[in-house]
């Protein structure tokens, strides 16, 4: 019979349906790839490929068409009498078509220092988009203990519910045989609509959190759903990555680039050039006739004096360095003084666990010995009531506690930078 039994159970188990399990780690990562702010990253990496190809153009040689027609009131006349030979004048009326071609050859390497601006200036968007979703785990603490706590709380309730339907079906047979009075049922029959009460509301606060969590991570969470309760080994010592100090150093990354770019700036500007055309007159102002020309050469474009403009701008990102690492150190003071924080409140939890313990032990005996005298009518119901309440007080306590002992752990991670993925 008990091979039957276990062979039933098992073919029970096989046929329902299988209840899905969540944890933290996956709502963490699921709320990072769903939050509509992760939409920001692709945006931006395909904006910096576009800045990077705009820039990369420069290396390419530029052409200019150009094309001209005119008369002037006045021409280029030669005064002077040469006998036999006479020099024909040019018309008034021009025209001239010209290609230009114009080729980079040296600029002190700005376009390789923009393109490489360009790429930490990316990363360091990016950083700031990754700083928003990392922040988004506190919330998910909240809404995953928060639920987590609210079945602890309908699981007691319901253990609650159990023990008073008891207690009242005792009472109601002791009323039919006159050992009680009428009244005292009714007492425990109150008291468990207001557990009735209790339950509705809790049912209706774990739907709200249940959808606020669902929509988080972008993925249905039910009552069916199981989430696991994390048991989290705290290493108080670890050091801690946050988003935040990776954005500040990418931050000082970029200034110093703005910096190396400047300097490039001073360099010379060296280029090939070459122009075609076909015109009238050409090159030769003599020949009155249309004529192809071209030209080809080398020039330089230098900047030789900047009344220390540079310097100046140099100066202004000094500065602005000094401004972020007044910013990370106001980020890591602030951030110390919140670890101290969360810290103390585990301790503190950590503390009132052990005091839930004995208060639950004392309570169970006081709620036995209470049960005892109902039965022989030495308290009346609402003196059990309240020692019962008293006890189911103490055991709702002791679970939000282990609860909040475990959400204080996970924010303390959150804080420091090392939360589990």
């Amino acid at each position: 019979m008990k091979k039957i039994h276990v062979l039933m159970l098992l073919l029970f188990s096989m046929a329902s349906p299988a209840q899905e399990i969540l944890t933290l780690g996956e709502c963490y990562d699921l709320a990072e790839k769903n939050y509509p702010l992760v939409s920001q990253i692709s945006l931006l990496e395909e904006k910096a490929v576009r800045e990077q190809e705009a820039i990369q153009k420069d290396y390419l040689p530029k052409l200019n068409l150009n094309a001209k027609a005119s008369y002037q009131s006045d021409v280029t006349e030669i005064p002077i009498d040469f006998g036999e030979q006479s020099f024909e004048s040019v018309d008034k009326d021009q025209y001239r078509a010209s290609l230009d071609v114009e080729q980079l050859i040296f600029n002190g390497g700005r376009i390789n220092a923009r393109k490489k601006l360009t790429d930490i200036e990316l990363q360091s968007q990016l950083q700031e988009v990754r700083i928003t979703l990392y922040q988004i785990k506190k919330r998910i603490n909240s809404y995953y203990f928060g639920v987590l706590q609210l079945r602890e709380q309908m699981e007691l309730l319901d253990s609650k519910a159990n023990v008073l339907a008891e207690r009242t079906k005792e009472l109601e047979t002791q009323v039919k045989y006159g050992t009680a009075l009428p009244a005292s049922e009714n007492v425990l029959k109150a008291e468990k609509l207001k557990v009735n009460q209790q339950q509705d509301e809790l049912e209706s606060q774990l739907h709200t959190a249940l959808k606020t969590l669902s929509a988080y991570i972008a993925k249905p969470v039910d009552t069916t759903t199981i989430l696991e309760l994390p048991e989290q080994e705290m290493a108080f010592e670890a050091g801690g990555l946050r988003p935040e100090t990776a954005f500040f150093k990418l931050k000082e990354e970029e200034l110093d680039q703005n910096k190396d770019l400047l300097s490039k700036s001073l360099f010379p500007n060296i280029y090939g050039f070459a122009q075609g055309g076909y015109g009238k007159p050409g090159y030769n102002f003599l020949d009155n006739s249309f004529q192809d020309f071209y030209m080809v050469g080398v020039k330089l474009n230098w900047n030789v004096f900047d009344w220390g403009k540079v310097k100046e701008q140099k100066k202004s990102i000094d500065i602005s360095k000094d401004l972020i690492n007044a910013e990370r150190e106001t980020f890591n003071f602030n951030n110390n003084i919140e670890l101290e924080e969360a810290q103390m409140r585990i301790d503190k939890i950590q503390k009132l666990l052990i005091r839930d313990r004995e208060i639950i032990v004392l309570r169970e005996d006081i709620v036995e010995t209470s049960n005892s005298q109902l039965n022989n009518g030495i308290i009346t119901p609402s003196d059990y009531l309240t020692e019962f309440n008293n006890l189911y007080e103490a055991k709702i306590n002791q679970q939000l506690h282990e609860i909040d002992l475990e959400m204080a752990k996970a924010n303390y991670k959150v804080i420091k930078g090392n939360s589990e993925k």
